[in-house]
């Protein structure tokens, strides 16, 4: 299991966090934005693949804004699948 750390841009949320079992996408938790609605993002993009979420969520925007929560989480996967590919990556620390 590889476990990610995401900071937003953008968005009510500040951080996403999720564990990959491969391009499987498991243990997700959103810190700030809609808790009910992200929530729910949650529990149905849990053990999805990274590509399904991108096919999903990807372009996503909210309100006026040039993202969304969830287009924040599909980038979010494909950024932590592709540091999860690289043998040099070390996390950053993140504030909670």
């Amino acid at each position: 299991m590889f476990h990610y750390d995401y900071r937003t841009q953008g968005t009510c949320s500040q951080i996403i966090s999720f564990d990959l079992d491969d391009d499987v996408v498991r243990n997700i938790s959103f810190m700030g934005g809609c808790n009910g609605n992200l929530k729910a993002v949650s529990t149905l993009c849990d053990g999805m693949t990274v590509d399904q979420i991108e096919g999903k969520l990807k372009g996503i925007l909210c309100g006026r804004r040039p993202t969304s929560c969830g287009d924040q989480f599909a980038r979010a996967v494909r950024e932590g699948y592709n540091a999860s590919k690289d043998p040099d990556y070390t996390p950053e620390a993140v504030d909670d």
